[in-house]
């Protein structure tokens, strides 16, 4: 599944004025009542929406149509985006929000929800990667304070930049962002979800053959397929990068 990498925005609103359609509406999937909390209070109610998942939503690659119709948080899902009924053409029109942002912690527990999200809606609804309307949210995993400064880092490299730039006797604070209700909502607001500064990754799908088979493997029944791919891609992970 590539992306076409993080891109900074400018908003699609000029002069104060609105267009209230899909084509300009967006929804950010988020994890949980805290991290929705902050959201709700950090967005933009113009032009933004947020639906909070109360758990991890079901593995459809292991259940059949009809648990996934009675699973509350895929309901929540079909629902709230407008996508209607599996198998049905895919109507752009009948979309609710042109725009959908999977916005998760930056832990194991995020990239789980992360990766049921995208497994969900490739399986039900593909045509979403294809028209371009499915993006991830990325939130800064630092923030550095030195004095009266504040500075949000997105990765590793950014971190060291900032640490660069400052004299070598200086003093300073590094705070780990592990999940985005430690972020206050002017702090998720200012660098995650306003459009003029937040970073995002606009999924799509090249290979739909390819992509089928990572997510029949990744999360299917067979763990020995599972297990195969795990150990053919562990020779691509930097150990450094890991946060235990």
């Amino acid at each position: 599944m590539p992306d076409q990498g993080g891109q900074r925005e400018r908003s699609s609103f000029r002069d104060g004025q609105l267009d209230r359609t899909p084509t300009f509406e967006e929804i950010f999937i988020v994890e949980g009542d805290s991290a929705g909390g902050s959201a709700k209070q950090g967005r933009d109610r113009r032009f933004q929406a947020i639906l909070p998942l109360r758990g991890k939503i079901l593995n459809i690659e292991r259940k059949d149509e009809a648990a996934m119709y009675k699973n509350e948080e895929i309901q929540n899902l079909i629902l709230g985006l407008g996508l209607g009924v599996k198998g049905e053409d895919f109507k752009k029109e009948a979309l609710r929000y042109h725009k959908i942002i999977i916005l998760t912690d930056a832990d194991v527990d995020g990239a789980h929800i992360r990766t049921l999200l995208l497994t969900f809606f490739f399986r039900y609804q593909r045509a979403l990667f294809e028209e371009g309307c499915i993006y991830v949210g990325v939130p800064p995993l630092y923030k550095v304070e030195r004095g009266k400064q504040a500075y949000y880092c997105y990765d590793d490299v950014e971190l060291k930049k900032v640490q660069r730039s400052f004299p070598s006797n200086a003093s300073y604070n590094i705070q780990r962002f592990k999940g985005l209700g430690e972020m206050m909502p002017a702090q998720l607001w200012e660098t995650t979800m306003n459009p003029e500064t937040r970073l995002l990754k606009q999924l799509v799908v090249e290979d739909a053959a390819e992509a089928n088979v990572v997510f029949s493997s990744l999360m299917g029944s067979r763990v020995d397929v599972r297990k195969q791919l795990i150990q053919h891609s562990a020779s691509m992970i930097d150990l450094k990068q890991l946060d235990i």
